[in-house]
This record gives structure tokens, sequence and C-alpha cells, in this order.
């Protein structure tokens, strides 16, 4: 009753940004107490049409009107605080709120989102008690915004609960728009794992210019591993928090980029039992048979099939949809290895080579030939030598070398 009665006492009590902006004032006249206004979720009128370019800028342009009531009310404003998902520019929606402070990327309020590790130690010990904290740590830990890493409060809480490892954020929403996102636009699936970003791409978002990195980023698929400052430019390097995020994104993003949502699942469980029993022949067997599966009207009817990154970022995929330990591009003084993967006490090192028709071999003469096993020695476990070569006219797997180093 008091609201409506407000409301209609308003000049304009049909102009709610008029009417608010008028109540801000008379509340302040009245108290002589200035306002604090919280607003959650921010940018969720937007976000809610991102997929419809129109509707989503007539819900910018009218959110822009409502945010410059807050400036143009600043005598009677004592402090405004906005969350939500995604940092739009300040010229696309802030413009006339042009003096908020963003505190995303500032150590100081890092940990002012999540559970820390004292959390854990402190209010949630009772529940933790006999817990493998180790494991916890891989599934739910590990967002950071240059500060103190902090849990995803919503996976550690049903956790708790349940007392079972389980993508429990990931499974509120299935980034539906993100996945296909990154299939049409042809990224390298591996690359994902280790992006590198500037300070000025992190910050533009706008409905018609959203970067694949900004967009992870803010919606917390990635976080910041490390940062650096070079000549007035901060950089940033990018990955996956936690094993809940990797695992599960790359689940869904296997359902896209194989063309079926029942395909990748029965055939991920059996990969995990061949890693297990260390048997490549069956290994061999099962990659060819993924590829078999998937339907010849998705490779006809799909341009992201025509690009030879496609079958290394399905391979990848595979396998990180497991939550195995891969290590993908990564660097020796020979060259780029394609994917490493560490398992029960064995390394697999993998190379890709996307032929014509026939296999050629030069994925495993890569891999012998720079030595790549050479850094993996050290460590006193069997190493085997991979190379896979897929036909773009067969579309699948026609070569499948194993070396024991």
């Amino acid at each position: 009753e008091n609201r409506e009665r407000l409301r209609l006492n308003c000049a304009e009590p049909d102009n709610p940004i008029s009417c608010f902006a008028e109540l801000i004032q008379r509340a302040h006249e009245a108290t002589g107490q200035r306002a604090v206004i919280l607003i959650d979720e921010y940018d969720k009128p937007i976000l809610d049409n991102i997929t419809d370019s129109d509707t989503a800028r007539a819900m910018r342009d009218g959110l822009r009107n409502f945010y410059s009531v807050i400036k143009g009310m600043d005598a009677h404003v004592k402090f405004v605080f906005l969350t939500g998902v995604s940092k739009f520019s300040k010229v696309s929606l802030f413009s006339g709120l042009n003096n908020l402070e963003d505190i995303t990327v500032d150590a100081r309020y890092s940990a002012i989102c999540g559970y820390t590790e004292t959390d854990l130690d402190t209010v949630f010990a009772a529940e933790l008690e006999g817990a493998d904290r180790e494991e916890i740590r891989r599934w739910y830990n590990g967002y950071n915004w240059l500060g103190e890493s902090v849990y995803n409060p919503f996976g550690l809480l049903l956790f708790l609960r349940n007392h079972q490892f389980k993508p429990y954020w990931f499974e509120t929403g299935t980034p539906t728009f993100l996945v296909d996102m990154v299939a049409q636009r042809h990224h390298f699936v591996p690359d994902l794992a280790h992006l590198h970003a500037s300070d000025s791409l992190l910050s533009t978002f706008d409905v018609d210019h959203i970067s694949t990195e900004a967009l992870m980023f803010q919606t917390g698929y990635l976080t910041i591993e490390s940062s650096r400052s070079i000549l007035g430019r901060t950089e940033y390097v990018l990955r996956y928090p936690n094993l809940e995020v990797r695992t599960a994104f790359h689940d869904v993003l296997l359902q896209t980029l194989s063309g079926s949502s029942s395909i990748p699942g029965r055939h991920i469980s059996k990969l995990g039992d061949i890693l297990c029993a260390n048997n490549l022949p069956a290994l061999r067997d099962l990659i060819t048979a993924f590829f078999a599966s998937i339907p010849y009207e998705w490779y006809t009817n799909n341009p992201i099939a025509q690009y030879e990154g496609y079958y290394a970022s399905v391979f990848y995929a595979y396998f990180a949809s497991l939550g195995l330990e891969i290590i993908p591009e990564e660097s020796t003084n020979q060259g780029r290895l394609d994917m490493a993967v560490k398992f029960n006490n064995h390394i697999y090192l993998f190379e890709f080579k996307v032929v014509e028709l026939t296999p050629e071999g030069s994925a495993l003469a890569q891999l012998k030939t720079n030595d790549y096993a050479a850094k993996y020695r050290t460590l006193n476990q069997p190493i085997y030598l991979i190379g896979v070569e897929f036909s773009k006219e067969k579309r699948n797997v026609v070569g499948f070398e194993v070396e024991f180093d």
C-alpha cells in the first residue's frame, strides 16, 4: 500500500524512471538521509535477449535511461552498488552514469563473492570432517581476480549436502549460447584452457560486439591465472577455474561438435575404462567408432567441420570431458606438442595431422623427430607416443600409430 501510494503521488506515476528519481529526492528531503541503491543482475534484461539483437538493444537503451537518473540524483544518493554477469561498456550502457568504479579485477575485493580456504577451516569444519580436501579444491576452488582464490559457493554447499562430486553450478543452466558461439567462431578448443586477453578486451562487452574471451570470463567459465603490465597495458592469462567447469563445459561442447547430445555420453565412460586398462588398441577402435557415429548430415550442413582444427578440438574435448590432466599445445625447445595426457602413472603424448585420404605417418614421425618425450623422461613413468591422422575425405581416423618411448 505504501509503495502504491508513493507511486500515485509522483508527478508522472506512469513513468517509472521519473517516479524513481522523484521518490529518491523526496525521501532525502523528508528524512535527511541520502539513499543507498543496490542493484543485482543489472544486465539481466539484456542477456535474456542477447541472441535477439533488436530486443537486446531496446533493453540496453531503456536501462541506459534508468541508470542516467541515478547520476542526475547525485545530491540525494550516498552509495550505489551494482552486480551482474557482464561488464557492458560505459559508453553503451552507462554513458550517463560514468562515475562508477569497477572493482571486478581488484585484489582487495577478490574474495568478496566466494568462500575462502579459511572459511572451510572455520565455518564448514564440521561438515568437512573426513572429506578429501584436495579433491574438493580441484572441483570447486580456483576462481581468482588477482587476489585470494575462492570456491564456488553454490557448488560447495551442494557438495556438503550431498557428499557427491558433481557439476552443480553448471547444471543450473547449460550455456547453449556460449557453446554455440565457440563452435561457430571455429575456436581451437585446446586454446580455451590458456587464453591471453588485454584489459581493454575483457572490458569490452556490447550487444553488437561480444568477444569470446570477455563472455567466457564474465560468465565464470574462465578466470585469471596471471597478469602482467607492460607500457601501461595490462595483459591477462585466463584458464578454467576448476574441474567442475572444465569437464562439464567440454561435455556440452563435445555434444555440439559431434552434432548429437546422445553420442558422447556412452563413449566417454568407455574411454575411462580403456585408459585404466592402458589398452591402446581399444583406444584406437573407440576413437574411430566415435567419429564414425557422427551423422553424415551434420558434416554436410555444418561449416565448422571443414576447418582443420575441428578434429583436434573434438579429440581434446573428448578427453577433457573425462576430467583428465591434459596439457594442450605444450611448447618445448623443438616445437609444440599437440596434447599430453597424464593418467594413472602413464604419460600419453599425442600429435595430430589432417590428411586427404591415406595415412602418411607424419604425426608419429614428428613426435620422434622433435623428441617431445625428453621433458617427461625424468618422471620415470611409461611414455607412449601416439600419432593420429584424420582424413578430411573419410571424416575419420585413418592413422593411429603407437610407439613406447
